[in-house]
């Protein structure tokens, strides 16, 4: 009996996917679990695994948005592979076989004499450009070059007398992850009063730190000791310290929550994807670092979930592992505050009327004004830059070993 492959529901409230890609092909045979494609919904890409053994018949094409519960594909598990699937030949068709649409395709195809000439407006440009006309390609009626035709051929135009080598471009649709990101950067700019605060941390101690127990820390826990558990632990402080930070606007309430789940920017295989750590006050220097390699590796495999990624209550993004001196993070939908991290570098300061170079980083905390006032703000990043300065006293009790677990 052929069974119907239907699309299951990524999560909550997701209605539509996108066939990102096939990962086989029509009439192939597939075995149970194997995956057959990638979708895309607006917050995840999952795999599709075959529900039985059998043969494929594809019913959705790739880059199609289909509903929850739509048809896929088919499976036939008594079928056999169809070996002509994939060898099909395009075969001419005489002239005498021709239909009158195969003619009139014909016709919009051939030379005539308005081929390769351009319009007045693209003439125009071209002479005040003085662009080569053999480097633009026309789409319009009979093979005319376009006034779009110019403008698209050379983004840049008039910065080069002329053109060497070729001058090529791609155009690639945007996945579904990638184009509900644009509409939420989009509307967070429109839908919030944001702002943000900066400042900067002097590194010293936690390299300190650091350098004297990763190999202890790494041998006992089997992860290294890195920066992001440190920065964790700072914001929950400064969390407590000011809890509308931790808030988010409902309709016209604000509401404030007891618990610290964590976001942590990635940068995964299909876009900027933002997993949580849940509860993250709970957990230890080493349970942090421990579950942030877990999500970022689930995210980069493109195998994290929608459950994973909602339900934040602040986010971390760390530009500084791409190079970034300074940014403006921008916020995480509903959330109200994101604190962004940044490259170190040694820098000459002023400590106690010297000048002496340390391992210095700028800080950002973009924030909601509506519901955070500055003072909120400057004093939650202050708080964050003491804890990173002084983390023994403010972090760890005073207690290096007993806060690592070693």
């Amino acid at each position: 009996m052929v069974l119907e492959m239907k699309i299951p529901s990524p999560g909550e409230s997701i209605t539509e996917v996108e066939i990102a890609q096939w990962l086989v092909k029509d009439g192939d045979y597939v075995e149970k679990d194997q995956p057959i494609a990638e979708v895309d919904s607006d917050k995840a890409t999952l795999e599709l695994p075959a529900e039985i053994s059998g043969v494929v018949t594809i019913k959705v094409k790739e880059g199609d948005t289909v509903a929850v519960g739509e048809i896929a594909c088919l499976i036939d598990p008594s079928g056999t592979p169809n070996e002509n699937t994939s060898k099909k030949e395009t075969v001419s068709t005489p002239v005498e076989n021709q239909t009158a649409n195969d003619i009139s395709e014909n016709k919009s195809t051939a030379t005539t004499y308005a081929t390769g000439e351009a319009s007045p407006a693209a003439k125009k440009i071209i002479a005040e450009k003085n662009i080569p006309t053999n480097t633009i390609k026309g789409t319009g009626k009979d093979g005319r070059i376009t006034k779009a035709d110019v403008i698209n051929a050379v983004p840049a135009m008039g910065t080069a007398p002329e053109w060497k080598g070729e001058r090529n471009s791609t155009q690639k649709k945007m996945s579904l992850l990638r184009r509900k990101i644009a509409d939420r950067l989009v509307s967070v700019k429109n839908e919030t009063a944001m702002l943000t605060t900066f400042n900067e941390v002097d590194m010293s101690y936690i390299f300190k730190v650091r350098n004297q127990h990763k190999e202890s820390f790494e041998k006992k826990h089997g992860v290294k000791l890195g920066f992001m558990s440190f920065f964790t632990k700072a914001v929950i402080r400064a969390l407590k310290l000011y809890p509308a930070v931790n808030s988010m606007i409902d309709g016209d309430n604000m509401v404030t929550f007891d618990y610290y789940d964590i976001s942590i920017a990635v940068s995964g295989s299909k876009g900027l994807v933002v997993p949580v750590i849940r509860s993250a006050e709970q957990l230890s220097f080493s349970g942090i670092e421990k579950e942030i390699i877990r999500l970022a590796t689930r995210a980069r495999d493109g195998v994290i979930t929608v459950d994973e990624m909602t339900g934040g209550t602040f986010t971390i993004s760390n530009g500084g592992i791409f190079g970034s001196m300074l940014s403006t993070p921008i916020l995480n939908p509903p959330q109200s505050g994101i604190l962004g991290m940044h490259n170190i570098l040694q820098r000459p300061i002023a400590v106690d009327g010297k000048v002496e170079i340390r391992p210095m980083m700028y800080l950002a905390l973009s924030y909601d004004h509506r519901i955070i006032d500055g003072k909120e703000s400057v004093g939650f990043l202050l708080a964050v830059k003491e804890a990173l300065e002084k983390p023994e006293e403010l972090l760890m009790d005073n207690n290096i070993e007993s806060a690592l677990e070693l």
